[in-house]
């Protein structure tokens, strides 16, 4: 795996985050949201961590507060700006990443190992031949949308037809996620930052060029395969065996691969268990936290 240099200064201008806190001296926990998601995916889990860890929650270039990148939103290019936003950070911290979070996260770690002291991955994005797009019409969608330009033109037109509420309701669906569990005030900002999105421009490219960047990582899967093999650092595996994006299976393959690696599978959970079981997911992330932090330094 090949180490880059990075520059926190040219790497993370205009990366928004939120910082939610925790004591003095505490580790730093950093959280990465998936492909459409934003710092509000952590709302519910954050909290949780940060009586015994500082959390901060990043927005990637393009999704949620962070403006969209003048290029495209690829999967390198949130890598790099995720590893400036690290440099800055001053020390090595937690990773916890979930969906294309993961992905961005096991890259980061292997590429700039003196950044990322420990990795946690929730329902990561892996590849897993076969078992996407199963359904024609996902498939139409997917086509129409990765035609640049009329992709863009027709998730906005959707967004608009079906508001930005219902927007943010399908999105939960499709992770499994029944709109009636999540808190009347988190669905409200949701909403809301889906009407802010609605008035920037750039905001429906960034995502459908992170989507297809995504695809072609998931579909040319050697260096993400590579950058797995070489971490030698902490990695907690979570995922739920509900997710209809990412296969349980391609998780337990992942796992058997390595062994070393500490996985946890979730009964009855979908694609975002930081949202859909924060109580559970904090269960397993406090006490893995704790062995890391009771480990000197080398």
């Amino acid at each position: 795996m090949t180490r880059r240099p990075v520059d926190a200064a040219q790497a993370s201008p205009g990366l928004h985050h939120v910082d939610f806190g925790g004591p003095p001296g505490a580790t730093t926990v950093v959280c990465v949201h998936g492909l459409g998601g934003s710092h509000l995916n952590w709302d519910r889990l954050a909290p949780l961590l940060r009586a015994r860890h500082r959390v901060l929650a990043v927005d990637l270039p393009g999704f949620g507060l962070s403006p969209p990148p003048r290029g495209p939103a690829t999967v390198r290019r949130n890598v790099d700006v995720l590893a400036g936003f690290l440099a800055s950070c001053g020390a090595p911290v937690t990773l916890v990443g979930n969906s294309m979070g993961g992905l961005v996260a096991v890259l980061v770690a292997a590429g700039h190992p003196d950044l990322v002291r420990a990795l946690a991955l929730l329902d990561p994005a892996l590849p897993a031949p076969g078992q996407l797009l199963r359904s024609p019409t996902s498939l139409a969608r997917v086509l129409a949308y990765a035609v640049p330009g009329s992709g863009e033109y027709l998730r906005r037109a959707r967004r608009r037809r079906i508001g930005a509420r219902a927007t943010v309701e399908e999105t939960l669906r499709l992770c499994g996620i029944d709109p009636d569990t999540v808190p009347p005030d988190l669905l409200a900002r949701s909403a809301a930052l889906v009407e802010h999105q609605d008035d920037v421009v750039g905001f429906d490219r960034a995502f459908l060029s992170a989507s297809r960047s995504l695809a072609w990582a998931m579909a040319r899967a050697h260096t993400y395969e590579s950058a797995m093999a070489a971490l030698r650092i902490p990695v907690l595996l979570v995922h739920g065996d509900r997710d209809g994006l990412v296969p349980v299976a391609a998780a337990r393959a992942v796992a058997r691969r390595r062994p070393d690696w500490r996985y946890v599978e979730l009964s009855g959970v979908g694609h975002v268990p930081q949202l859909q079981v924060p109580d559970e997911v904090a269960g397993l992330l406090l006490p893995w936290l704790d062995e890391i932090d009771a480990v000197p330094p080398r």
